[in-house]
């Protein structure tokens, strides 16, 4: 009979947010596989955990995937650790997960600190709808790419950032997306925890000044859907109707079709575009 995988949440900072749960886990489980063996065995040491361990991270995340669902077939329950919080959230914890499923093999969760979760909910931004985007992509075309969807993303934004490296994004934002409110969260769980609630350009001048320390969170301010609505038909408007018109017949479209599309995107009903049209021609 197969053994199962456990992804076990890991404190992010303060140790008393480990739970009872993915303490007895891990003593039970026959070995935990860890992205940083050498940080994991801290939190072990410290819980009095004896279970074997072995690596599995972003740089043999295949090879020993397989090793791994190998042991899982021959009836070994494993448990996946990351050097902090939820694994499968920004690490290759969810790799394993597919090819366990592939596999056959069943997959527990057992929650606990998510940085993410915890940097959202004391942001004081809207929490209702939200996304997450890790660290942003180090290679050039991607994260242009990024930017670019976040320029009209009405969704707060969670974003992770080191801190030598947190002014040079903060930058990069306001270049790309123009001014936003948003939180920088610091030190998360820990003794030295900070939100500090600011704009790109105030927390830009902020810390130029003073060096940010400890792994950063930065929570962004969705764009205003209004707004958002409201550009959209201006840029709209300042082509001409039958300009308008052809991007869509050029796309396909019968001329119903194209008009009603038309309408929608001027805020005016179908009625006003048809009218427009015939005065046009005339």
């Amino acid at each position: 009979m197969a053994g199962r995988l456990y992804l076990c949440a890991t404190p992010i900072g303060n140790l008393e947010d480990m739970t009872f749960r993915v303490l007895r886990t891990l003593k039970e489980v026959d070995l935990i596989a860890a992205e940083d063996t050498r940080n994991s065995i801290k939190l072990l040491n410290h819980f009095e955990i004896r279970t074997p361990m072995t690596s599995y991270h972003e740089y043999n995340k295949i090879e020993k995937a397989k090793y791994l669902i190998a042991q899982l077939q021959e009836g070994k329950n494993i448990a996946v650790i990351t050097d902090a919080g939820t694994p499968g959230i920004s690490d290759p914890g969810e790799e394993l997960v597919r090819m366990a499923y592939e596999a056959g093999i069943e997959v527990s969760s057992l929650p606990g600190a998510c940085a993410a979760i915890t940097a959202l909910t004391m942001s004081g931004k809207p929490t209702r709808r939200f996304c997450f985007e890790a660290f942003l992509p180090t290679d050039k075309k991607e994260r242009s790419q990024v930017l670019e969807e976040l320029k009209t993303e009405t969704r707060t934004t969670i974003i992770y950032e080191a801190p030598h490296r947190l002014v040079k994004t903060l930058k990069e934002l306001l270049e790309e997306l123009g001014e936003r409110k948003l939180t920088v969260l610091r030190e998360l769980t820990k003794k030295h925890e900070t939100a500090l609630l600011t704009t790109l350009t105030e927390a830009i001048d902020y810390y130029t000044q003073t060096e940010p320390k400890g792994e950063c969170v930065l929570v962004l301010e969705g764009v205003d859907a209004h707004e958002l609505a409201e550009q959209e038909q201006q840029s709209w408007l300042a082509i001409s109707l039958s300009e308008h018109m052809e991007r869509y017949l050029s796309q396909g479209m019968d001329k119903k079709e194209a008009m009603k599309a038309v309408a929608a995107d001027r805020g005016v009903s179908k009625r006003e575009i048809y009218q427009q049209l015939l005065e046009e021609q005339e």
